[in-house]
């Protein structure tokens, strides 16, 4: 979803999780990681960098590049894709507060 301030929110809603519709274990962590990796693969094609170029940046190799870049985050934790972001010079910011709900929900902006 994008507002006309140019952010891109990504949130995990009952009903509004592909993950949790597929009935996958962990459906708000795979969509957090979802969210992650595209904002990696937007910032990789912004730079015009090829996969060995991130893969040097990122300390990873080129396929695990390549499974990124295909929205596949694999068994990269949400910390390690965090960790990428950052060696992409991006600030990574988590804030956690209390809810007014039964049951808190996750969310990321991208800005």
């Amino acid at each position: 979803m994008s507002n006309s301030m140019g952010k891109t929110k990504v949130r995990t809603v009952r009903g509004g999780n592909v993950y949790a519709d597929l009935g996958l274990p962990n459906p708000e962590q795979e969509l957090l990681k979802a969210g992650l990796t595209l904002q990696i693969h937007k910032i990789v094609k912004a730079r015009g960098l090829n996969q060995t170029q991130a893969g040097q940046l990122l300390r990873i190799k080129q396929p695990h590049v390549s499974a990124l870049m295909c929205n596949r985050a694999g068994n990269f934790s949400i910390g390690r894709l965090i960790e990428f972001l950052t060696a992409l010079g991006q600030d990574v910011e988590i804030t956690v507060k209390p809810t007014r709900k039964a049951q808190g929900e996750m969310s990321v902006v991208m800005r």
